[in-house]
């Protein structure tokens, strides 16, 4: 479901009149195992010729050297500059949903994000200000002016949100859960991209021949190193922040099992341990109907949860676009409810 979803989102950019179309080519990730999203780009393909528009070229975006001939080459500065955009969303998202809920003075959230996300994105766009010493203090300064908002204090229902990549984090795929959750007055945690990135690695790269799998155990030790100074500043600036990595993962160890690694594997059942071990009592489990890696290694494993961790409480969504929003929203209740 999840992938027609985004060809449906790619076609309908495509009418849209926004964009220059001799200029335009669609970009499609793919993680290289069983998941089905690895097999889109052809879906995506067939999706965009019958729409009417043959010319436009269909790329994919993985480091597992699949479609050689249509695959977007990963240069050094491409994957240096990426690196900062992961480490910069994940501290903007963390902070941003931690105080929106709070804020005394309504759009101060939102004008914090506008105004560091444009900083961030000139230093992208024009190379200067990336260096790891810079963004380590970034990371402060951001998590400092995020700190300096005015809050009201009050007590609010917590809420954690796990799942399938693309529905956990695109409110196009989850029809619209962050903002239904704060319309019921609840706080929510999304945990960060890094991450998913350090288990991707771990679990997929790491394994791919001495030579490779070395480069790739070095860049999982320096990318976690970089998330231990973010989650520190967060921290620091007295907001809450799930542990680093290494310490993420021992957290789950006798409750998920490290062989389930299809898509995104036992990382859905870690980020619910370890948010429920960290107060979120009520966690939401959200993937698109019929996803078979994350039925089996994340809803699979929800009962196992429900009864292991007494303390919270894990509600299963399937999302599904020709399904009923009205079905979704009372799970959301349900739970809140619970």
């Amino acid at each position: 479901m999840y992938r027609i979803d985004e060809v449906g989102q790619m076609v309908s950019a495509l009418r849209s009149g926004a964009y220059d179309l001799a200029r335009t080519v669609l970009l499609m990730p793919q993680g290289g195992d069983a998941c089905r999203g690895s097999n889109y780009t052809g879906v995506l393909r067939r999706a965009v010729k019958a729409a009417g528009f043959p010319q436009i070229p269909v790329l994919s975006l993985n480091v597992k050297g699949l479609e050689k001939g249509q695959q977007v080459r990963l240069e050094a500065g491409m994957v240096y500059r990426a690196l900062f955009g992961l480490m910069y969303g994940d501290l903007l998202m963390i902070l941003h949903n931690q105080v929106l809920p709070y804020e005394r003075h309504p759009g101060d959230t939102k004008r914090c994000l506008d105004t560091w996300r444009q900083a961030l994105a000139a230093d992208l766009k024009t190379g200067r200000h990336l260096t790891l010493r810079q963004m380590k203090k970034n990371f402060i300064r951001i998590a400092e002016d995020f700190a300096s908002i005015p809050r009201t204090g009050q007590q609010k229902q917590k809420v954690g949100i796990v799942g399938e990549l693309y529905v956990k984090y695109c409110h196009l795929g989850n029809w619209n859960l962050e903002a239904f959750l704060t319309e019921e007055n609840c706080e929510y945690y999304i945990n960060g991209l890094s991450w998913y990135v350090l288990y991707y690695i771990g679990t997929h790269l790491t394994t791919e021949g001495a030579l490779k799998g070395k480069l790739y155990a070095t860049g999982l030790r320096f990318i976690r190193s970089l998330q231990r100074v973010m989650v520190n500043a967060i921290r620091g600036a007295g907001f809450f922040c799930l542990d680093e990595y290494s310490a993420w993962k021992q957290n789950a160890a006798n409750y998920v099992c490290f062989h389930c690694t299809s898509a995104d594997g036992w990382l859905i059942g870690a980020e619910a341990v370890n948010l429920i071990k960290s107060g979120y009592r009520k966690v939401i489990g959200i993937q698109p109907f019929d996803c078979m890696p994350n039925h089996i290694c994340g809803r699979g494993l929800y009962p196992s949860l429900n009864r292991k961790l007494k303390e919270g409480h894990i509600v299963s969504v399937d999302v599904d676009a020709s399904g009923s929003e009205l079905n979704v929203r009372n799970r959301f209740k349900m739970l809140l409810d619970f």
